[in-house]
């Protein structure tokens, strides 16, 4: 019921809009198209079969790390007609997305703005804006995403630094602050929700350790915001960024970045530009109406109809509140542990306040096929749920249920599935 109401609502919506726009607007592009046929008399290569077909998407239960189901309310904002990139209403839009973003990282940051793009994009704008060739950077690495930090940096001539830990490890403080001592970084990078092990990592303290040995401290919140408190300014973190597609429940394609007073002035007090004109903060800073002149200046076209569903996330989020956004998903979370070992399956963190509420592992059950098992589960479910990634390949499954996904009707639903797909798919024998 959940997916047929929310592609309905979009099918209706697109319909409406493509109404709106015919009349008017198709009279004046008819002699447009007369003229393209004629000039396109000469075209060696036939129009692709699959194009002349409708578009065809399957119902998804997604239950993996993400993306997570969009509900309706974020559709119908994603699919309201186009404005300018650079029209005053846009700007009001993005203004409201920085209200948003400053309230769900509990931040009063002015240098906060949305990237046009993944988590990714936000993860390379704050290395590359903070960082110089030849510098020292240090990145705590516990699953994949310190991985992917440590080779941004290293791309970009940054002399990378790695604590290790195996998937589902976490560092203490102490340890921190020795490496920190010992190799003098600008920069150390920490993952608040490592969704690849489904750890949510502790963060007190570790600020004012950077703040301690002038190192700037970069955390990874994309698959932890509104799932578990985090406090940018509280926790004196320097740089933090998200994602739009997890918790946060709008489609991907636009990520929360904020920087603080310490970050702009390392950032803004640079010998060189930054290796990427696309993510330079010079210039996304000024689209964003973050650097105090009266004019914003063309830089980029932004994701108008991605910032539009980014909004309307962020006040669904506000309209909700924080604490209640967290106390959902710590309960619905203990919901699916005491399932989980009903089944007789071991839970990969086992630490229960380690754990990432957004996504919970598993470790691969004895003697079954973690593939296979959920290929059965999509198969006969139409049901995401993953194996592990990067270091945690092999280790774990990976079970998502964030934001709309957040009920314990379908934490019932996944434990079904799991139920079914132990039962059905082959297990070797001891």
């Amino acid at each position: 019921m959940m997916q047929r109401a929310l592609f309905s609502r979009g099918a209706l919506l697109a319909q409406q809009t493509s109404a709106a726009l015919e009349g008017p607007l198709a009279a004046r592009s008819a002699p447009v198209l007369l003229r393209q046929d004629r000039s396109m008399s000469s075209v060696t290569i036939p129009p692709p079969a699959c194009m002349l077909r409708p578009l065809e998407v399957p119902l998804r239960y997604l239950f993996g790390p993400g993306p997570s189901n969009v509900p309706p309310r974020i559709l119908a904002a994603g699919s309201r007609p186009i404005i300018g990139h650079l029209h005053p209403e846009m700007y009001e839009i993005m203004n409201d997305i920085k209200k948003g973003i400053q309230y769900a990282f509990q931040t009063e940051n002015n240098m906060t703005i949305a990237m046009s793009g993944s988590g990714h994009a936000a993860m390379e704008c704050a290395v590359f804006n903070t960082v110089e060739p030849g510098e020292s950077v240090l990145i705590a690495i516990n699953g994949i995403w310190g991985e992917r930090v440590a080779e941004i940096a290293e791309r970009m001539g940054a002399n990378v630094h790695r604590m290790v830990k195996t998937p589902g490890g976490y560092f203490t403080n102490t340890e921190i602050e020795q490496a920190i001592k010992k190799h003098k970084p600008v920069l150390f990078f920490l993952t608040h929700g490592e969704s690849s092990a489904g750890l949510c990592h502790p963060v007190d303290g570790i600020g004012d350790i950077c703040r301690k040995h002038d190192c700037l401290f970069l955390v990874d919140t994309v698959a932890s915001l509104g799932a578990a408190p985090i406090f940018m300014d509280k926790q004196n973190i320097d740089i933090l960024y998200s994602g739009s597609q997890k918790a946060l429940n709008a489609p991907p394609g636009t990520a929360p970045i904020s920087f603080n007073d310490r970050a702009c002035h390392k950032m803004f007090n640079r010998k060189t530009k930054p290796v990427s004109y696309l993510f330079d903060m010079t210039h996304l800073s000024n689209y964003w109406g973050c650097d105090g002149k009266p004019a914003r200046v063309y830089h980029h076209t932004g994701p108008v109809s991605g910032f539009f569903a980014l909004r309307e996330s962020l006040a669904i989020l506000a309209e909700r509140g924080l604490e209640e956004s967290w106390k959902k998903h710590k309960e619905v979370a203990a919901y699916l542990y005491r399932g989980l070992e009903d089944l007789g399956l071991k839970l990969f963190v086992p630490e229960r306040d380690l754990r990432l509420p957004s996504v919970t592992t598993i470790a691969i059950p004895e003697g079954y096929d973690w593939r296979e098992m959920l290929t059965y589960i999509m198969k006969h479910h139409h049901m995401e749920m993953t194996g592990g990634l990067g270091p945690s390949i092999g280790m774990v499954m990976r079970i998502g249920l964030m934001g709309y996904n957040c009920e314990k009707t379908n934490a019932d639903m996944a434990l079904h599935a799991l139920a079914d797909a132990l039962k059905n798919c082959k297990k070797s024998k001891p």
